[in-house]
């Protein structure tokens, strides 16, 4: 009899053993599975933040390479060309190939050339000029065709017009030409009419993306 209670006692004590293991080895599971699901789920968000980083990436390359929109001028009877179409006024760490030269807007460096009545000798970075007509200046440019007396009476205008600046641009096709955020007009000279009507329509005018906007602090030559 004593035997047999010895007997059971044991095989009671060997399947509560064994529980204890299952119990054991259930919980060991349970940790791996969750340490697994966290390893999974933390792949899978770096693998949407490389993605989107890389999506992000390509978009700012698009944006650098793309024209300044879709669109054409229009030329009114004033002889001002208005730009018909979208500009976007992305800031870029890029070169941007614009519809026109000189550009009267699109995606643009986030640093402005300054235009505080800046007179500049050297040929401009577009990006940088094309933040200041989004302030709202008036950008004069000249190539090796206008003449000297016109380029310095110019000067002049520009040295004592706050929101306006003034570079050499070789590859524009007309001699002297005027431009502001979506308009642009070629002049005859320094004493042409039009540059005074260009300057009181267009200097911080009706166009301007963001008036009252700095033309100081910005980037100089």
């Amino acid at each position: 009899m004593g035997s047999a209670k010895k007997s059971s006692t044991d095989r009671k004590a060997r399947i509560e053993e064994m529980r204890r293991a299952e119990q054991a080895r259930e919980r060991r599971s349970r940790i791996l599975t969750i340490a697994a699901s966290v390893v999974i789920v933390a792949g899978l968000v770096v693998g949407g933040v490389v993605l989107v980083r890389s999506q992000d990436d390509k978009g700012s390359a698009t944006a650098a390479s793309d024209s300044s929109g879709k669109g054409k001028f229009v030329t009114g009877k004033d002889g001002v060309k208005t730009w018909e179409g979208k500009l976007s006024r992305n800031h870029v760490a890029k070169a941007v190939k614009y519809a026109s030269e000189p550009p009267v807007g699109g995606d643009h460096n986030q640093v402005w050339m300054n235009c505080n009545g800046d007179v500049y000798t050297e040929q401009l970075d577009n990006t940088n000029a094309v933040h200041s007509l989004e302030h709202g200046a008036v950008w004069v440019t000249y190539n090796a065709d206008a003449k000297k007396a016109d380029i310095d009476a110019l000067a002049a205008k520009v040295k004592k017009t706050p929101y306006t600046l003034m570079s050499p641009m070789d590859d524009q096709k007309d001699p002297i030409m005027l431009s502001a955020w979506g308009h642009q007009r070629t002049v005859t000279g320094a004493s042409d009419p039009n540059v005074d009507k260009f300057f009181e329509k267009f200097v911080q005018g009706e166009q301007t993306p963001e008036p009252g906007a700095a033309c100081t602090n910005g980037l100089s030559k």
